[in-house]
């Protein structure tokens, strides 16, 4: 009977909402903190007594209390309808980032021997140094494809084997694609070499001809056969050596096949060890915000990648720019070996490309030599055509291709190439740039979590007036404070600007009971 009491008082109560509503089912117990709950008797007897499940517009409505037993310590019940309207929570800022104080004696002894033990390591392992650089800089600009591939739950290994296969297949397909062409076009350019000097000789006969008959006494027709002499021997044994070379390819592979595949594994095992690689990097430097903007690993994998790729799309652009405007030169007329040349060109123009500054002039150099051999004029249509591309080039390609992603002085990238060339040679002058934008972000990385101490002491004035010392953990300007100031110590500040706006938001207890009762 008591049991059967208890279950008809349940439906007196308002029923508690099912467990897909957790926040209004929690709603409700809040505005009946004085009853028992209907679960704590038997199911059994809960189940006989209580109704059916409340609709959807039933479920919305508040539960209806009395105003009379509602205690007044109590928040108040929330309607759901408040509930789905109120504003989404803000979202909350990264946490300040701790520096970490760098003590003078550090500064003074550990980083300048620390610079020479590295200088002197770099100049002892030259050979190892340059293939862990090289390996580093492919590992780094092929892991954001390793990450994508591992994203899709694929093993990391296997798509370490995935990226390493289709690279070797895009190179193995750009080579078959350019290797006939390119060696065609050469071995024209070295038969044609001579025809090209005897055309050059014809004028040059014809402007000393001209000369004689105006009374103008210059000699400049043997000066310039033996010009064109020396330059056709140049030229012919360039292009041989060229041919030689490409020919010779497999056998100049083989010489380095040491070091290329050291380079290989030193690459696969940095690709598959990445993410341990990048955590305990993360350890040994001075912690981040835990973003992605402060993640030093993570900005110096995007500026390589950033960099290489926008590097590739910058000479393919302007090497298919070259190659499209020579061409159209030989239909036109202005320049008809250029026509016949264009895809040889095209691709050395490429290959210059990749050093910067220095690249687009060398570039030039061979379509502006043929040009002159066939007509002064032409050639100075064609060092018209180079110029207009390097405007083009510097002001609107390059910027759009490459942003802020190599984000240094050009002194810096002039000097990192003379280091680069200085050292390894050309592959270094192609290693420094990479190189370069990892350690500006290391740089900046390190500028914004390392203080150096200062090498003076505040004098006792200073400090008495306020003056503030330097403390091992420094938060940012344009954080928020970790804490709210104390509203009697706000009281006691300028009362102009914040009194009013501690007046229009009065405290919760004056809203909530009018006549101070507590």
């Amino acid at each position: 009977m008591a049991l059967a009491q208890f279950g008809q008082q349940c439906p007196q109560r308002a029923t508690p909402d099912p467990p897909h509503d957790v926040s209004h089912e929690q709603d409700a117990r809040l505005s009946h903190p004085r009853h028992l709950p209907c679960w704590s008797v038997s199911q059994a007897s809960c189940s006989a007594a209580a109704p059916a499940p409340p609709t959807l517009s039933q479920r919305t409505r508040p539960p209806v209390t009395d105003s009379s037993e509602h205690d007044p310590d109590q928040p108040p019940p929330r309607d759901a309808s408040d509930e789905l309207s109120a504003p989404p929570p803000e979202q909350t800022l990264p946490p300040p980032v701790s520096r970490v104080v760098v003590a003078r004696w550090v500064q003074l002894v550990v980083l300048p021997l620390a610079l020479v033990a590295l200088f002197e390591l770099a100049r002892a392992a030259k050979t190892g140094l340059l293939v862990f650089l090289i390996a580093s800089i492919i590992a780094l600009m092929l892991n954001p494809l390793v990450s994508l591939l591992h994203r899709f739950r694929i093993p990391r290994g296997i798509a370490v084997a995935m990226v390493y296969l289709g690279f070797f297949a895009s190179l193995v397909g750009v080579g078959l694609l350019l290797a006939n062409p390119v060696s065609n076009q050469i071995s024209s350019l070295q038969r044609n070499v001579p025809h090209l000097v005897e055309q050059a000789n014809k004028r040059l006969d014809g402007f000393q001809k001209f000369l004689n008959d105006n009374g103008i006494n210059i000699k400049i027709e043997s000066q310039g056969q033996t010009a064109l002499q020396t330059l056709q021997h140049k030229l012919l044994k360039g292009s041989g050596s060229l041919v030689s070379f490409t020919g010779n390819l497999l056998t100049k592979i083989a010489t380095t096949a040491f070091e290329l595949f050291l380079i290989l594994v030193v690459s696969i095992y940095l690709l598959i060890y990445g993410e341990a690689i990048g955590r305990m990097a993360r350890k040994l430097l001075p912690a981040g915000d835990g973003t992605a903007a402060d993640d030093l690993p993570l900005r110096a994998q995007r500026a390589v990648f950033a960099y290489v790729r926008g590097q590739l799309f910058f000479s393919v652009t302007m090497a298919v720019s070259v190659g499209l405007g020579l061409w159209i030169y030989g239909i036109v007329g202005i320049f008809p070996n250029g026509g016949h040349y264009a895809v040889a060109f095209a691709a050395f123009y490429a290959v210059m490309e990749l050093i910067p500054y220095v690249g687009a002039v060398l570039g030039a150099v061979p379509p502006v030599l043929v040009a002159l051999f066939q007509n002064p004029l032409t050639a100075v249509w064609v060092t018209l055509l180079f110029i207009v591309l390097q405007q083009v080039e510097g002001h609107i390609v390059a910027p759009n291709i490459f942003g802020k992603s190599l984000r240094l002085n050009p002194l810096v990238v002039i000097l990192a190439l003379l280091l680069g060339d200085e050292i390894y040679g050309i592959v270094g002058a192609l290693l420094a740039l990479p190189i370069s934008a990892v350690l500006h972000e290391t740089i900046i990385y390190l500028r914004r979590h390392l203080v150096l101490e200062p090498w003076y002491t505040p004098s006792a004035a200073a400090i008495a007036g306020g003056g503030s010392t330097l403390s091992t953990r420094e938060d940012e300007p344009d954080r928020p404070p970790d804490h709210p100031p104390d509203r009697e110590a706000v009281r006691d500040g300028p009362p102009t600007e914040v009194l009013p706006a501690l007046e229009a938001n009065p405290p919760a207890d004056a809203e909530k009971d009018p006549a101070g009762r507590r």
